[in-house]
């Protein structure tokens, strides 16, 4: 039975975000940094705008880390998603595939800190861009290298 392109972009995006969640975490060993808060402010302007009432404080904040990440996943998976949709489903060269996976989940993750007033990249560091660019490529080579294993080849035997 043959999956459909959009779920094949669904596995994707899902193996692609796993990939960059590693890569953040093991920049955050490596350099002794600290988790970002980014995610958890994002849900909670998200949170405002809907009027959702997350409880006392305390539950506030641990509802806000969980939604954090759950939105990263969702956007991760949206932008594999998004890829299918541009491809209309057709196998890419890995670097390509990569590029377009990589860059689009970056544009949507930082472009949504961006609207929603937790960033501004006009003002990050070299050191902030590289943060954020290494774990992007994380997720796009993998992603692109699922999403490639995935389809089938265009090329028949005979």
């Amino acid at each position: 039975m043959r999956r459909s392109a959009l779920t094949d972009g669904l596995i994707a995006g899902a193996v692609g975000t796993t990939a960059l969640n590693v890569a953040t975490y093991l920049d955050m060993t490596v350099r002794a940094r600290p988790a970002s808060q980014s995610p958890q402010e994002s849900a909670g302007r998200v949170a405002d705008v809907a009027h959702l009432d997350l409880g006392s404080p305390q539950r506030a904040e641990n509802r806000l880390s969980g939604l954090g990440a759950l939105m990263g996943y969702g956007l991760g998976v949206a932008a594999a998603v998004g890829f299918a949709a541009l491809t209309r489903g057709r196998r890419q060269p890995v670097l390509r595939a990569a590029a377009l996976l990589g860059g689009g989940a970056m544009t949507l993750s930082d472009g949504t800190l961006t609207l929603l007033g937790v960033t501004d990249p006009r003002t990050w560091r070299r050191s902030d861009w590289l943060a954020d660019l290494l774990p992007h490529l994380a997720y796009g080579l993998t992603a692109a290298a699922t999403w490639n294993r995935l389809r089938p080849s265009t090329v028949t035997g005979g």
